[in-house]
């Protein structure tokens, strides 16, 4: 189990286990607010306290929900509108300690025209993972 925390910890995500890869987005979204994408399935996340601790935000489409911390304003996940149909929980990375993130993969995604998955090899950080430590490959 790890955690993911806003800065002032009022906001906690308890995961089942470390992401195996992590998406940067450049939709008009993702690319102002510089989150690193891990999907789970709803019931792989916890989240704590309540959602009374963060501010939805919804996007045009009315579809997700970027929920903030009410108090320091990092952005910690997002999710469906409809729960009930939701099949993931999109959560921001850039949350969890830098130890739970080592050699982890960055995929890029082409969010602001293509839909299409941009690859590995063009992140924008030396050796293509989110420490910038080579993985080995």
């Amino acid at each position: 189990m790890i955690e993911a925390t806003c800065h002032c910890g009022a906001v906690r995500l308890s995961i089942v286990e470390p992401p195996a890869r992590v998406t940067s987005c450049n939709c008009s979204v993702c690319r102002r607010i510089g989150a690193l994408w891990a999907y789970y399935r709803p019931e792989q996340v916890r989240i704590a306290p309540s959602d009374r601790a963060t501010i939805a935000y919804v996007r045009g489409d009315g579809l997700i929900e970027f929920h903030h911390c009410s108090t320091c304003g990092c952005l910690t996940h997002y999710e469906g509108v409809d729960k009930a149909r939701s099949e993931r929980i999109g959560v921001n990375a850039r949350m969890m300690e830098p130890e739970a993130l080592a050699g982890v993969r960055v995929r890029r995604f082409d969010g602001a025209s293509s839909w299409t998955e941009a690859g590995e090899e063009d992140v924008p950080w030396s050796c293509r993972t989110v420490t910038g430590v080579a993985s080995g490959g």
